[in-house]
């Protein structure tokens, strides 16, 4: 074999061995970002919003928790007569207006009518027994009646008049009914006592700890016994949707990857098992990369940070874990679109 041969057969392993490193090896580091980085999720401090003893805890550490669940009950003792009470009061103002928007009862009226006819009659059997005392008074010119006599029996006339004027007043009263400023003053005498027992209802529903949402106990911190208050907690739970892992990019690399970009997140534990995400937040201010990330290079550079966000239904991923993303650039993204097309 002639060397130009040699030479040209040489050049064409050469070619043959960098198509090759592009293809199956060079290629590969452009392809995928992989970052380091570690399982974070939302957690919740759970305390009770009134103070007092707590009667029961009923979950332990690590329980898994669904929304509406009753996770600790308080004492109730004392709070259960202040809700009766206030339902008294409540019910007997209740019953005050009602009176009021009634009105008088047939039977009031009556009475009324008939007070008022007694008065009348009083009035004209005075007005008639001052009239006689005058004409006898007049016949005798005043010898017959003493001054005295006739001066009370006028005095008795006015006296009746009066009474018989104030019935007539007592019946226009009662078939008027109340007034409106007196309905309205009942009325806002029983909504502040509904608002009272609202109140002490809304406080004795307060008595059970009910978890906000799915999760898993995290920390127990009171028991049974302890005097709870809106400023101690008595759980910490982890919500467990959803998930991400938190990594870091630098910035050479933020170009290549976007919102909704597709991830695959392996464990330690099951390097062969990843699990399936997505990026859901890229952060828009760069900071030093933390501390956590020991890579000589990137000690002192600025990074950005971003969360891959996990479905996790088998709940393998836990806080704090440490995880490999794999992220799938925007470029490789639009060549599989393309050649799909």
């Amino acid at each position: 074999m002639s060397k130009r041969s040699i030479a040209l057969a040489v050049v064409a392993l050469l070619a043959l061995a960098a198509l090759g490193y592009w293809v199956f090896g060079g290629n590969d580091d452009d392809s995928h970002i992989v970052l380091q980085g570690n399982v974070d999720l939302r957690q919740i401090e759970l305390p009770f919003n009134d103070s007092e003893r707590i009667a029961e805890v009923l979950v332990e550490e690590g329980s898994t928790v669904k929304a509406g669940q009753v996770l600790a009950r308080l004492d109730t003792g004392r709070l259960l007569p202040r809700v009766a009470q206030a339902e008294a009061r409540a019910a007997a103002q209740r019953e005050v207006l009602r009176k009021l928007r009634n009105g008088a009862r047939p039977e009031e009226v009556a009475q009324a009518r008939a007070a008022l006819a007694a008065a009348q009659a009083e009035a004209a059997n005075a007005t008639s027994q001052l009239q006689r005392l005058r004409s006898i008074s007049d016949e005798s010119k005043g010898r017959a009646i003493s001054p005295q006599d006739l001066e009370a029996a006028i005095a008795a006339a006015r006296m009746s008049e009066a009474q018989a004027e104030s019935s007539r007043k007592a019946l226009e009263l009662t078939l008027a009914g109340p007034r409106q400023e007196e309905i309205d003053q009942a009325k806002a005498q029983l909504d502040a006592a509904e608002a009272d027992l609202a109140l002490l209802k809304r406080q004795l529903a307060d008595a059970d700890l009910l978890a906000p949402t799915d999760g898993v106990i995290r920390n127990r911190l009171m028991e049974p016994g302890e005097l709870a208050t809106p400023q101690r907690p008595v759980f910490a739970i982890a919500i467990t949707t959803p998930k991400w892992v938190r990594a870091y990019l630098s910035e050479v690399e933020l170009s290549r990857v976007a919102l909704g970009a597709p991830a695959r997140v392996t464990m330690d534990s099951a390097p062969n098992n990843p699990l399936e995400g997505k990026v859901g937040f890229i952060s828009s201010t760069a900071e030093f990369t933390p501390k956590t990330v020991q890579t000589e290079e990137l000690r002192t550079s600025l990074v950005y940070e971003i969360r891959v966000f996990v479905d996790d239904p088998e709940d393998r991923l836990r806080l704090g874990m440490p995880a490999t993303v794999t992220i799938t650039p925007a470029q490789q993204q639009a060549n599989v679109r393309e050649s799909g097309r």
